[in-house]
């Protein structure tokens, strides 16, 4: 696919994806999320990608939210596609095999925030801003925020952001465990570039499993889910990254992972 409003490309094994609509504050409108879904389709093919990081190629937006001037005029069953449309796109990098890192600067509102919290990490600008105003122009969030949201700091604290449409900074969402990391702004892509290639470099099986595991188990009974792990980490015994890491260890030598 021809990309016109992200940057797509790969180095070191780690995807980069970044938002490339500035004049727009990478406002989400339809051909930026067929752009995305193109983008993290080819992640999950590739063989040669092993950890991927979104983020933008503006420190005044991550995503300011979705783009509200063609919204506007949107029927029911128009609007319904396009909900439609990011789940899918969200849903498949949540739980694709491969972790994901949010790099995160400026205003991260609305949709915006909705694709980071489809991110396995994120790690955000001190300067970053974050929240769900969909309330301010009547609407609910759309594309996971009123679901991920409370998964990820509690119902209390997700109704509170939603209901009222107001924005934090990135101290406070690290707080309430919104984001993982908070750095300046000068050495943020540095430092979740490094992160990210460390990803790259462990067991890709067991990278999987470790999702698949979290990303399944988290909301079903405990028993279930702890027999969900015991069967992931049961099949990480087939792979010769789990011999070489235990033979490595014994040795007391750095693995060399296939």
């Amino acid at each position: 696919m021809e990309y016109k409003n992200i940057l797509f490309s790969i180095e070191d094994r780690v995807a980069l994806i970044l938002f490339n609509r500035p004049e727009a504050l990478n406002a989400m409108n339809i051909a930026t999320m067929l752009e995305l879904r193109s983008a993290v389709n080819e992640c999950k093919s590739n063989a040669s990608v092993r950890s991927i990081i979104l983020s933008s190629s503006s420190e005044k937006a991550f995503v300011a939210g979705a783009d509200i001037s063609e919204m506007q005029n949107y029927n029911p069953e128009d609007a319904l596609s396009f909900m439609e449309l990011g789940h899918e796109v969200l849903r498949n990098l949540e739980i694709m095999q491969k972790p994901s890192v949010a790099v995160l600067s400026g205003f991260v509102l609305g949709g915006g925030m909705e694709i980071a919290m489809a991110c396995d990490m994120r790690f955000a600008s001190e300067k970053a801003r974050f929240g769900q105003p969909e309330i301010l122009i009547g609407l609910i969030p759309g594309w996971g925020g009123t679901q991920r949201l409370s998964r990820l700091i509690g119902l209390g604290r997700a109704k509170e952001l939603v209901l009222s449409g107001a924005q934090i900074d990135a101290k406070r969402a690290y707080e309430i465990g919104l984001v993982n990391q908070v750095l300046p702004a000068h050495g943020l892509m540095t430092h979740a570039k490094e992160f990210a290639r460390k990803l790259a470099g462990l067991p890709a099986f067991a990278i999987k499993m470790a999702k698949h595991s979290l990303n399944f188990g988290y909301d079903i009974p405990l028993d279930n889910a702890i027999r969900l792990e015991v069967e992931c980490c049961a099949q990480c015994f087939s792979t010769n990254d789990q011999k070489e890491g235990m033979m490595a260890f014994i040795e007391k030598r750095k693995p060399k992972f296939s």
